[in-house]
């Protein structure tokens, strides 16, 4: 019996074949778990990182309880009809405060991970209100009742609170100055000027054009900061890692 032919031996006998397949796996498993145990840190660290503002947060809420990472996704493959349709790929750091992640695995609709400053708030006013009247063909509901749904951050600091126990790491300033921050973000006219401070790039604007603070504001928030905060104009992947 020749060498190649002896993995006969194994398909004839379910015993051995259990115990070389239980190997093969062992050994899988420790080439690609044992390096996690000595990586300081496996997500590598990108410029212009930082928290999300407290009305980012509460519009990324918004966005996880109705759905949207079922038909959208928010992760960009390395791949060429990937970059040229969306931009470039995603980063692990891109995802390093989302808890949970949107990666999402099915695209009813685009892939949104670099969505910030794509359109217009009034854009996305119209796309959430009735998506049809933008893109005719589009499949997706109308959300119009957020512009109806007022919000007054009341419980916005636990939240933050919340997530620096899972290691997002939000300071004790920008807890305590997250209700205000929470206002300022949605009124051009307020002082926002420490806003920007602690969440430097964070956008500012009367995004459903309504006087009151609506969840219609906090998730077009969220919307255009998505994909901004790294400048891959000056980006340089590390290749050590």
């Amino acid at each position: 019996m020749s060498v190649l032919n002896k993995h006969a031996i194994l398909e004839r006998s379910p015993t051995l074949l259990f115990t070389f397949s239980l190997l093969v796996v062992t050994i899988g498993g420790i080439v690609e778990i044992a390096p996690l145990f000595y990586l300081e840190n496996t997500i590598e660290e990108v410029d212009g990182m930082r928290p999300y503002s407290p009305l980012e947060l509460a519009g990324r809420d918004i966005y996880v309880r109705e759905g949207c990472y079922v038909c959208h996704s928010q992760m960009i493959r390395p791949m060429r009809d990937e970059v040229e349709r969306y931009g470039h790929y995603s980063l692990a750091a891109e995802s390093m405060y989302d808890h949970p992640f949107q990666w999402g695995s099915k695209r009813t609709g685009p892939d949104l991970a670099r969505v910030g400053g794509r359109y217009s708030d009034a854009w996305h006013v119209d796309h959430f209100t009735n998506p049809q009247s933008v893109v005719p063909e589009s499949v997706m509901p109308k959300y119009a009742f957020l512009a109806d749904t007022k919000l007054d951050g009341k419980y916005i600091g636990d939240l933050m609170e919340t997530h620096r126990m899972v290691g997002v790491p939000y300071t004790d300033e920008m807890i305590t100055e997250a209700r205000m921050d929470f206002r300022a973000q949605a009124d051009p006219d307020s002082d926002w000027d420490g806003l920007v401070e602690r969440y430097p790039g964070a956008v500012v604007s009367n995004f459903d054009g309504q006087p009151e603070l609506t969840e219609m504001d906090a998730i077009i928030a969220y919307m255009q900061m998505l994909g901004t905060l790294v400048d891959f104009s000056t980006f340089t992947a590390d290749a050590s890692r």
